[in-house]
């Protein structure tokens, strides 16, 4: 950027000025908010969003510093809702991520499920002696909530997860979107979104993670442990 395109010291102060009004009005929100989804926490959020990101743009443009937070680009914010008012259909859709933090744990509990499924005295075809094939087991045996509330369980660790929900004027026809499920989603349709990240620093959940499942399965993993 040339010095002519430069901000000035004055638009920097005047951004950073603006900053802490949007602050005090995001806690203001929050504290006058009237439960968990108040829109007003929400636009105040937004706010302080581009505020934040409008000085740190300045300050590097004038002074080539950064501020020590993450700013949500504008690319990651979602645009206005402009679908229909009184849809006829949702779609909800859910990433969730996760580190195969211990293989063999996971190994374990796919082959537990592989062979009471060949209980009756069928061999098995040991498809859970792989980890792709264990997560193809352990996915086809149980829920994805179920998975998520006891990854630790079968040896996997969170990350980052996001559930978005759509509205529609109409359902899609049986096998629609199959091919591409992910694929043509109108940001204009998302009517709420929620995201989780290590990078918001958001408190630790009440425990979820330390749930300990007791039983004769965890007395097995236990013994897994020491073999290690």
């Amino acid at each position: 950027m040339s010095d002519a395109a430069q901000p000035t010291a004055a638009e920097v102060r005047a951004a950073a000025e603006a900053v802490k009004t949007a602050l005090d009005r995001h806690l203001a929100a929050i504290e006058r908010r009237s439960g968990e989804d108040d829109p007003a926490v929400s636009e105040a959020f937004n706010q302080l969003a581009a505020a934040a990101e409008a000085y740190d743009e300045l300050l590097y443009d004038r002074f080539d510093e950064v501020t020590p937070f993450e700013i949500p680009g504008a690319e990651d914010a979602l645009p206005p809702y402009a679908g229909p008012e009184e849809p006829n259909a949702i779609s909800v859709l859910i990433r969730r991520d996760y580190l195969v933090a211990e293989p063999q744990r996971l190994l374990a509990q796919a082959q537990r499920v592989e062979a009471a499924e060949y209980e009756g005295g069928a061999d098995a075809d040991d498809a859970a002696g792989t980890v792709p094939g264990a997560l193809g087991v352990l996915f086809g045996e149980f829920e994805p909530d179920e998975i998520a509330s006891r990854h630790k369980e079968f040896g996997l660790e969170e990350g980052d997860s996001t559930l978005w929900v759509t509205a529609a004027e109409e359902p899609f026809e049986a096998g629609e979107w199959l091919e591409a499920p992910f694929e043509h989603v109108d940001p204009q349709t998302v009517v709420c979104r929620f995201d989780v990240s290590a990078v918001f620093d958001d408190e630790e959940s009440d425990g979820e993670d330390e749930l300990d499942f007791a039983g004769e399965d965890d007395e097995e993993l236990e013994a897994l442990d020491a073999e290690k």
